[in-house]
């Protein structure tokens, strides 16, 4: 049988014309250069541009999901963690038992007051921290601080627990802000690797048009944020598979408890000191606390490993060289902008309703009434139905931006008129329907509120040089709401709740207001974003004036002729100076303040 014939044609071998080809240049060893190494002929180039872009696609969605992974798992193991230990911690044998005269409940306060009193200082330090680390690694180095607070848990003793909880408090705030940001980015990002034939023409230093990113800032939010309210529901696994063992039922829990819902003071007055019917051993509490240590750091690794950079290099060098002093001005100065003013009681808003939601209503309404060992599947779902509904932000694709924060806000105020009239009776099952229901639609508007506002902060301030600015300045407002809601948690059920409704109302309408002041035409005031002061000039700022040159076609090809034509009659002059006038002076001269066309 006779041999097929190769796919592609060897080089240097014969062709059937002997050492010619057809065209007849010789195809042996006399072949030219380019004939041997030269590209393969049938190379597409528009194709492979293709494929690259669409692998850069890909690795953009690849980090969306790997971000939202990794804030479900980190969110769901602290507050696993969290509700768990403060259970044991509540039961009084336990207290006895296995700590005796140590004062647990007086290092739970302090504990809990170091994370919620924290934040109220990051607007102070989450800008230059996100800045300094870089968003991405902002975003592990939070993640493992959550990560060692867990860790502590090991070995419950006061200079554990409490130092971990301030560290917990002071990544809070960076933790949101930068995941807030890194996903803004990741829309951008999309857009300009949907778009590079644009990109091409209008030049790599052109800005997109305003608001082109929108789209994928919706889907981007959409899918993070139901990621992020499947950590109520993951947080709920230690409780459902390991807690709810140990606990007594609801006739011995709330056995003193006579009023419930909008009737109750403070958190479950008359709830029974004894919860544990039995004490879970030191080995399966070691071997729950494993487990969450290992999904912990499986989240660090997540981040770490498959989540991409935020910025290129160079653009965190341009980020950084603002000036540590106006990066640590600008989140203030930013209040001259309206829009910033009229959204704060809607940023103050959505720290009260998850709040609300997490133990005013499951603690007020649900625990209350249904006991304890029902606690885990109320707020599974909580956390169901905002998961579900936060795809309903995509609604913004075809209806205008203000329809999904309004339609939240409308539900929450239904909900909350509704619990001003409703007093569950303790011990009682047969409405234990309406909690669930009350629950999940509860999580409807919150999916709607958190979707809604993080799309809107992307669209209105779509600058990346502000981006992180304004993300720190809404988590913040959220963490001195949660700080307010940790203070008055002794408060009476109505005055929590008008106090939610109050905040409900003048959110809705300061939004409305701000976007009939944008359709009117109205510009905002925005602070002036200082141009980088490069003070190291390293291996991309050699130029005073212009640190990247790419944009200028020819110009570094007609720079060195000029400077070779002027040095061209110095080279014969005898005693002439190497250097002239348009030489750049090297890295080593640099260091040292050497002469040159850029010293003098």
């Amino acid at each position: 049988m006779e041999a097929e014939p190769p796919l592609y044609p060897v080089a240097g071998a014969a062709g059937p014309q002997g050492d010619e080809d057809r065209l007849g240049v010789p195809d042996g060893p006399e072949a030219p250069l380019d004939e041997l190494v030269g590209a393969y002929p049938n190379y597409n180039e528009e194709e492979e541009e293709r494929r690259y872009y669409r692998r850069k696609r890909l690795g953009v969605v690849k980090n969306v999901l790997a971000a939202s992974a990794g804030g479900m798992l980190t969110y769901g193991v602290y507050l696993g963690l969290l509700q768990m230990q403060l259970i044991l911690h509540y039961d009084e044998t336990y207290r006895e038992v296995k700590y005796g005269n140590m004062g647990l409940p007086d290092i739970d306060s302090k504990m809990l007051m170091g994370i919620n009193v924290t934040p109220i200082a990051a607007l102070l330090y989450t800008p230059v921290l996100i800045r300094f680390f870089g968003t991405k690694w902002m975003m592990f180095l939070a993640v493992g601080i959550y990560a060692l607070f867990v860790s502590t848990n090991y070995w419950e003793r006061y200079y554990t627990l409490v130092p971990s909880a301030v560290a917990l408090g002071m990544a809070i705030v960076p933790l949101w802000a930068s995941m807030g940001n890194y996903i803004t980015r990741m829309s951008q990002k999309y857009y300009e690797y949907s778009h590079y034939k644009e990109q091409d023409e209008q030049g790599p230093q052109q800005r997109p048009p305003r608001g082109s990113h929108a789209p994928y800032l919706l889907v981007f939010q959409a899918i993070f944020y139901s990621f992020f309210h499947l950590s109520f529901a993951c947080a709920q696994l230690p409780m459902i598979y390991f807690l709810n063992y140990y606990l007594y039922d609801l006739n011995h829990t709330l056995f003193n408890v006579h009023s419930c819902g909008t009737k109750s003071h403070g958190i479950l007055t008359g709830f029974n000191k004894t919860v544990l019917r039995t004490l879970p051993r030191s080995r399966n509490l070691i071997v729950v606390e494993s487990v969450l240590m290992a999904v912990a750091f499986s989240a660090m690794l997540l981040v770490l490993g498959l989540c991409g950079a935020a910025y290129r290099p160079t653009e965190e060098i341009d980020l950084r060289s603002v000036g540590w002093g106006n990066i640590f001005q600008l989140p203030f100065k930013h209040v001259r902008d309206f829009r910033l003013r009229h959204l704060v009681p809607f940023f103050i808003y959505s720290g009260f309703e998850v709040l609300f939601a997490c133990t005013g209503f499951a603690l007020g309404y649900g625990v209350c009434s249904v006991g304890l060992e029902r606690l885990a599947y109320l707020l599974i779902a909580y956390s169901l139905g905002a998961s579900a509904a936060s795809f309903l932000g995509l609604l913004g694709l075809w209806l205008p931006r203000s329809v999904p924060l309004v339609a939240g806000a409308g539900l929450h105020l239904l909900l909350t008129l509704s619990l001003f009239v409703w007093a569950p009776l303790p011990r009682v099952l047969h409405h234990s329907w309406i909690l669930y229901v009350v629950a999940a639609l509860w999580g409807v508007g919150s999916a709607l509120n958190k979707t809604g506002l993080s799309t809107l902060l992307g669209i209105l301030y779509e600058d990346k040089e502000r981006q992180d600015f304004i993300f720190t300045i809404y988590h913040w407002w959220q963490a001195v709401a949660i700080f307010v809601v940790y203070l008055g948690s002794s408060l009476p059920m109505k005055a929590k709740l008008a106090v939610l409704l109050v905040t409900l109302v003048a959110a809705a309408a300061s939004y409305l207001c701000m976007e009939q002041k944008l359709q009117q035409g109205l510009v905002p005031r925005q602070p002036r974003i200082p141009k980088p002061q490069h003070k190291v000039r390293g291996y991309r700022y050699l130029e005073e004036d212009n640190s990247d040159e790419s944009d200028v076609d020819g110009g570094g090809e007609q720079g060195q002729g000029d400077c070779a034509e002027e040095e061209a009659p110095q080279a014969g002059a005898p005693g002439a100076e190497p250097a002239g006038p348009c030489r750049k002076p090297c890295p080593y001269e640099q260091a040292l303040g050497g002469d040159g066309a850029e010293e003098q």
